[in-house]
């Protein structure tokens, strides 16, 4: 059993695999500003991981599981700050006499088309960000890290599928940020021994848990295509918004990857092992599915699978976006054995059971006695 260290656990993905590395037997200690996540996702995954006495024993700080140490910490905290970062690697109730032995790094902000308005905010929390966890690692002596990086780095490309040879040409500031964490990863794997890395390149992650108590909860208008589209379907939006219909596809629309959240998370998983198991190393591995699929076969799936019409406009392209995005996943399953099981369907079943069970996210449900909401005001 390891402990390890979530930055932006309570996320969307990170609480998917906080649930997975508990159920696998390990400790987690998760810190996460709620700026994108809640801490209401993390009580849930300590019921699904059938862990008792969830508990709140200071204004930022959540303990779930029986007994010393607790198997699951949540700590209120910004990946940018020393002290929290150090309040966590420190945390003896989390962690007994041990230390952290890895860090699984999802903290930052994801939204293309957003960091096409806000370039410099990215900069800031994605990539000063990563030098903060860095250095905090190296003062605690930690050197086993899974980083959170993306397809986007990509840019437009001929290769279909994409493999992780192609060449990285971003072409908006989220994917540079990326691109720039990855690099600065790469130059202190080579400037020092004992790291041990993976870059896990996602493609489109979508989905949710299949017992429908987990899922993507984005704050606003989501900036994404799969939870606008389970909203539209809940009747939150009027409809969902197509971006391009003359792009070089089949029927025009974009092409992507849909990946669904539980084998995203069970790539983590084996990421952590795999590291843990081989000497000091490098790794950058796409996760995906390896099979594309355009916006308007994800609307035709979603409809057929949940029995539901979506209404639906196309409208002009958004800035940022590729017409298609596919990964080449073979390396993933050559060095660790993973690859995905779910299907579309399943994709779009899971996501509509999160979404029609909790029509306004976590803010909205569980609200029965004795299982109040934990109320968090975000990190200003």
């Amino acid at each position: 059993m390891a402990t390890v260290l979530l930055t932006g656990g309570a996320g969307f993905i990170g609480s998917h695999t906080c649930l997975v590395l508990l159920e696998a037997g390990h400790r987690v200690v998760v810190v996460d500003d709620f700026s994108n996540g809640s801490p209401e996702a993390l009580r849930r995954v300590s019921e699904l991981a059938g862990l008792e006495g969830w508990r709140q024993l200071a204004p930022d700080r959540w303990v779930a599981g029986d007994g010393q140490p607790a198997l699951l910490t949540l700590l209120k905290g910004d990946v940018r700050s020393p002290r929290d970062l150090d309040r966590a690697f420190e945390d003896r109730e989390a962690m007994g006499d041990g230390g952290i032995d890895a860090v699984l790094h999802f903290a930052g902000l994801k939204a293309v088309g957003e960091s096409m308005g806000q370039p410099l905010r990215y900069w800031d929390v994605n990539v000063v960000g990563a030098v903060r966890l860095l250095e905090a690692m190296g003062r605690h002596g930690c050197q086993t890290l899974v980083f959170s990086s993306s397809a986007t780095l990509y840019g437009i490309t001929d290769r279909v599928p994409i493999p992780e040879t192609a060449p990285l040409q971003p072409i908006n500031p989220y994917g540079y940020t990326k691109a720039a964490v990855e690099r600065m990863l790469a130059d202190v794997a080579a400037s020092t021994a004992g790291w041990r890395i993976a870059l896990l390149r996602y493609f489109n992650p979508v989905g949710a848990h299949p017992s429908g108590r987990i899922g993507e909860d984005p704050n606003g208008v989501p900036n994404n295509l799969f939870p606008f589209l389970c909203q539209v379907a809940a009747g939150r939006r009027q409809r969902l918004e197509v971006f391009g219909g003359d792009w070089p596809t089949a029927d025009g629309t974009g092409v992507r990857d849909y990946l669904h959240v539980m084998d995203l998370a069970e790539g983590h998983g084996r990421a952590l092992e795999t590291l843990q198991a081989a000497p000091p190393q490098l790794l950058t591995l796409n996760l995906g599915s390896g099979r594309g699929h355009s916006v308007l076969e994800l609307v035709r799936s979603f409809e057929a699978t949940n029995g539901l019409t979506l209404p639906y406009a196309v409208v002009e392209r958004r800035p940022g976006d590729s017409a298609i995005s596919v990964a080449d996943p073979r390396e993933a399953e050559r060095h660790m054995g993973w690859r995905t099981r779910r299907s579309l369907a399943d994709i779009c079943r899971d996501g509509w059971a999160w979404q029609s069970a909790n029509p306004e996210g976590y803010r909205g449900s569980d609200r029965q006695p004795g299982r109040s909401l934990i109320q968090v005001q975000p990190v200003s």
